[in-house]
């Protein structure tokens, strides 16, 4: 009996944003630091003969002279497609990747350092998990919110907020928390924690479970505040054991690694260097600021002459052209129109660099003109991006792993960067404030008679801070204070 087969099409429509090559390369750009910048400037001139250093163009020569791409790639022109390239070994490979990338594809997959970074690896962990493209999306969003530690600092009815408000994604504290726990799965142990007890919990849990390992698990739940405050003699008369075997349990607990986020880029071959700021702002006697970018050894990039010439001249001879002359007019437009692509964007990224800095000091005034970090505003990324104009997203990715010398240090971009409180009166004060009084209080506290936390919270409400006792005493371990019975 003959067998019959049907083929049944289905129609699916699907809202997919792909980014163009010229678009994955600005990307990748604005994430490199300056030292990287210089490396991959160094790397593209060796690569493409048709870069080369000097300024785009001189008082002999206009643009006009150079047949670039958008002169070139008329529509309906002879060279707009890739039937062009003669074999697939000619095709460059920004063409390449522009028509085979599916859409699952990630700006990612196009790196342009030597070094990746621990984000980097967990993206790559988070999508060997049988997830939903929801589930990614949180997952990916709780990636970008570690810290250089590989913590999360950030508590998650916060990120539930900035989800919704600035990614259009809406989630619950359970689909964070469960994701949370996926990512806390992930290779180094400890990674994605939120404290420090929990990040050496999470090595310990991972280790064979010996009883070495089991009493330094209960000593990390039960006496945590005991154990940072070194009151071994305590914990051993609780636990009720002997200090040799206190002693290896101490010695297992020593050997866990605090900064898993760190530990990894080290074990990927990234190297450690000086850090080395990407702006520099400098701030007058008359109240000035200059804010330049630190370009240090980048060159500026051109298009060589003698390329832009050759393809003049196979252009005007176009109808006489033999195979062999075809190939090299091929061979030459590719190189090209690479150069001034990646001239372009360079360019765009010094632009986008300098707006987004220009917004932070704008926000910022007070502080660089004083100094003083009391100064410093309450701003998210919402708060620049409004300013320049730009996205979100690029904000953050200009934001990161980006420093700035000042008159009065250097800092890390991120460190400009805290969430607010407005007081009863409207007053705006960053939460790196609030903190700064609650230390402040702790400090001058009697230490025969220490603070609770239900009076340092009165305090600070008499002082227009209103905040509730449990706020207080997430601030107060995020200061690392004990709580008052250990402040004796």
């Amino acid at each position: 009996m003959a067998q019959s087969s049907r083929q049944i099409q289905t129609h699916v429509q699907q809202q997919v944003q792909t980014l163009s090559p010229q678009q994955i390369l600005v990307v990748k750009l604005l994430e490199l630091p300056a030292v990287e910048l210089e490396d991959c400037v160094h790397a593209e001139l060796l690569e493409n003969p048709a870069l080369e250093e000097g300024t785009e163009a001189s008082s002999e020569s206009t643009n006009d002279d150079i047949p670039l791409e958008n002169e070139i790639n008329q529509e309906g022109g002879e060279y707009d497609s890739l039937n062009d390239y003669l074999t697939e070994d000619d095709i460059p490979d920004y063409k390449l990747q522009e028509n085979n990338r599916s859409s699952d594809s990630k700006a990612e997959d196009i790196l342009f350092s030597d070094s990746t970074s621990f984000y980097e690896i967990l993206r790559e962990q988070l999508y060997e998990r049988e997830l939903s493209e929801h589930e990614r999306g949180l997952g990916e969003y709780l990636i970008g919110s570690l810290d250089d530690d590989g913590l999360l600092r950030k508590d998650l009815e916060s990120i539930e907020d900035e989800l919704d408000i600035y990614a259009g994604i809406m989630t619950t504290r359970d689909e964070l928390e469960n994701m949370l726990g996926i990512i806390q799965d992930f290779d180094p142990p400890g990674i994605g924690a939120r404290t420090l007890q929990e990040c050496l919990l999470l090595q310990v849990k991972r280790k064979e479970d010996t009883r070495t390992n089991r009493i330094a698990t209960e000593i990390l739940e039960k006496y945590y505040e005991e154990f940072t405050r070194k009151h071994w003699d305590k914990i051993i008369q609780r636990l009720d054991i002997s200090e040799e075997l206190f002693k290896e349990v101490l010695a297992e607990l020593t050997r866990l690694n605090p900064r898993p986020g760190s530990s990894l880029g080290e074990t990927i071959g990234k190297n450690i260097h000086q850090i080395v700021p990407d702006f520099l702002v400098e701030t007058l006697d008359d109240g000035t600021i200059n804010i330049e970018l630190n370009n240090r050894n980048v060159p500026e990039l051109r298009i060589s002459r003698n390329f832009a010439d050759i393809l003049q001249e196979h252009t005007r001879n176009r109808s006489n052209q033999s195979k062999e002359s075809r190939d090299a007019m091929m061979f030459i437009k590719q190189k090209l129109d690479a150069a001034q692509g990646f001239i372009n964007a360079v360019k765009q990224r010094q632009t986008t660099l300098l707006s987004t800095m220009e917004a932070i000091v704008e926000i910022q005034k007070p502080f660089f003109l004083e100094g003083d970090k009391s100064l410093l505003r309450p701003m998210i990324l919402k708060d620049v991006a409004e300013r320049t104009g730009l996205d979100i997203s690029t904000i953050s990715r200009v934001s990161n792993s980006k420093y700035v010398q000042t008159n009065y240090g250097i800092y890390s971009l991120k460190y400009f960067f805290s969430d607010g409180y407005t007081t009863e009166d409207g007053e705006e004060l960053s939460v790196r404030g609030i903190k700064r009084l609650l230390q402040e209080c702790i400090e001058k506290e009697d230490k025969v008679k220490p603070l609770i936390d239900d009076e340092l919270a009165e305090i600070l409400k008499n002082k227009g801070f209103p905040i509730a006792r449990r706020t207080v005493a997430k601030y107060r371990q995020q200061l690392n204070i004990p709580v008052a019975r250990l402040r004796k």
